[in-house]
């Protein structure tokens, strides 16, 4: 690394025709300049340059060297140039990991615009509901729904987001109407594989609690899966109110209970380290945060 360092050294020397005006582009001084242009020598066992009261010279392996040693101060000064793009600017491949019901309109109305305005940017996107290793996958930020208990990664918390108990109006026309919660243990349930969904809080108008544990006919490990199976009529789910609007409006599905709130879904970007975040990582948390925002 320190002979590295010497070339570059070196490289600037000749660049600027002396010791002197090296020194001052370097922070150095003209004799810490010399000593390291002296142990270059020693540790080549060539002579570089031609010293004189007046000015240097290249000695014949000294211009063949320093060719190297100006290729070598160029890559250095790119590789500057390209951190400072990536620290600056949102340019290069964004990765993001998120739960498959985001693959709707909730992550293009967020990140369509900042393609839109950096051209340099390039997005790539990964929907599981299972989490994934972020380092081992190469993701820059992931957007994560429940709490999260990885004391490694950087959870930022958005907020928290409704969910409801939701039903077709064919499966509620077959069981009849539902007026109590102990009700939901006779119905078929449809649940997320693995996000505790068998145990329901249910939060009611006069700050009752009613918690229930029950048994799932269908589960599945994707949220859209558990949505076709509760359009199609097989039974109740609880799904988060952003992403059934449209449902909900066209009446394809009820709200189930409606004075009896499940409990809210925390919504959180995680990302691997907080400190010393490109560009292009920055920018998507902001962009996520003004969307994804309950309102």
């Amino acid at each position: 690394m320190e002979r590295i360092k010497r070339m570059a050294l070196f490289a600037t020397v000749v660049d600027k025709g002396s010791m002197v005006a090296a020194a001052e582009v370097l922070g150095m001084t003209p004799s810490a300049v010399s000593q390291q242009i002296r142990k270059l020598e020693q540790s080549t066992q060539v002579s570089l340059l031609h010293r004189t009261t007046r000015k240097l010279t290249l000695t014949e392996a000294g211009a063949s060297f320093y060719q190297s040693c100006a290729q070598i101060l160029a890559l250095a000064q790119q590789a500057e140039q390209r951190l400072a793009e990536l620290r600056d600017a949102p340019v290069g491949e964004l990765r993001i990991a998120a739960p498959v019901g985001f693959s709707g309109r909730l992550l293009t109305d967020a990140l369509a615009p900042l393609l839109r305005a950096h051209p340099g940017l390039k997005l790539r996107l990964f929907f599981h509901d299972e989490q994934i290793d972020l380092i081992e996958q190469r993701i820059d930020l992931a957007i994560r729904v429940g709490p999260q208990e990885d004391s490694s990664l950087v959870a930022r918390h958005l907020g928290d987001w409704p969910m409801l108990l939701c039903v077709a109006p064919s499966y509620l026309a077959r069981c009849g109407l539902v007026t109590s919660p102990e009700q939901l243990s006779g119905l078929d349930w449809l649940s997320l594989q693995g996000t505790g969904q068998n145990q329901v809080s249910l939060h009611g108008p006069a700050g009752q609690v009613q918690r229930l544990r029950l048994d799932s006919r269908v589960a599945c490990n994707n949220i859209l899966s558990v949505r076709q199976f509760t359009l199609a009529g097989m039974g109740i789910s609880l799904q988060p109110q952003p992403e059934i609007q449209a449902e909900l409006a066209s009446g394809q599905l009820l709200v189930l209970l409606p004075d009896w709130q499940p409990s809210p879904a925390g919504i959180y970007i995680v990302t691997p380290r907080r400190d010393a975040q490109p560009a292009k990582v920055r920018y998507a948390i902001e962009a996520l945060r003004h969307s994804l925002q309950p309102r």
